[in-house]
């Protein structure tokens, strides 16, 4: 079964998690689920139905989460939201749908997969482990702020059209229903123009080059980091397969 429940309100901008259980699931271990979308789209609805069965049929409870989106919510305040559900399954969740809060692991997908490997030292009592479907680690590469080559061989979206799906108002992806195509186009531009960590970032947030460390996984790994699977496609055209690479010699 599932039960939606806010686990935030923060400007008016309400946040859910979908709680998928089965009967008599008390004391279950739970997962995290984070949805992809490069920070800017997406919602907790992406979580594939063949996935749910597969780890409810395992024994586990999950938690899909949603998120402040880019750029309307810059990236600490995307990585506070994930905390705040971390802190919320955590501390509710065996009163609310039965989960042992001891037994907490994180899965994500793409950007999900890279809050995934952020909550390895952001959130506390640490994940029993994680889980990163090509997610990556670094932000620090030419990758996320260059030109991606094979965005660019598609129609260049001009900047009056790709801002057209840019809110003034913190947003989730599940209040962006009626907009997903322009969600995606904005993504898109930030892509072609080599302007993404720029739009999640913001403007004004980093000064030096070091002040980006702090939300590199990659660089922030130490002996008590959960124990972690990375899973990532050699043919990945929109995360390169090297940010799990990398990741995977960080933590050995």
């Amino acid at each position: 079964s599932k039960q939606t429940y806010i686990y935030k309100t923060v400007q008016n901008c309400q946040l859910h998690a979908d709680v998928y259980t089965q009967k008599g699931s008390d004391n279950k271990p739970g997962i995290i689920w984070i949805h992809g979308g490069g920070l800017i789209f997406g919602n907790r609805m992406m979580l594939p139905s063949e996935q749910i069965a597969l780890y409810i049929e395992a024994g586990y409870t999950i938690i899909s989460i949603d998120y402040r989106l880019a750029p309307e919510t810059k990236l600490k305040g995307i990585i506070e939201d994930v905390q705040d559900a971390y802190i919320w399954a955590h501390s509710k969740g065996k009163e609310l749908f039965g989960i042992d809060p001891d037994r907490l692991s994180v899965i994500g997908h793409s950007s999900g997969g890279y809050l995934a490997l952020m909550c390895g030292f952001h959130v506390y009592p640490r994940p029993k482990a994680i889980i990163s479907f090509y997610g990556y680690g670094d932000i620090t590469g030419k990758w996320c702020c260059c030109p991606n080559l094979h965005y660019s061989k598609e129609a260049l979206v001009p900047p009056e059209i790709a801002y057209q799906g840019v809110s003034g108002q913190p947003i989730t992806g599940s209040q962006f229903t009626g907009f997903k195509d322009q969600r995606w186009l904005f993504y898109l531009f930030c892509r072609q123009q080599g302007l993404w960590k720029q739009e999640i970032i913001g403007h004004d947030f980093l000064t030096t080059p070091t002040d980006i460390i702090p939300f590199c996984p990659t660089f922030n790994i130490t002996n008590d980091y959960p124990p972690t699977l990375l899973l990532h496609g050699d043919q990945d055209i929109d995360v390169p397969v090297e940010e799990s690479q990398q990741m995977a010699l960080s933590l050995k």
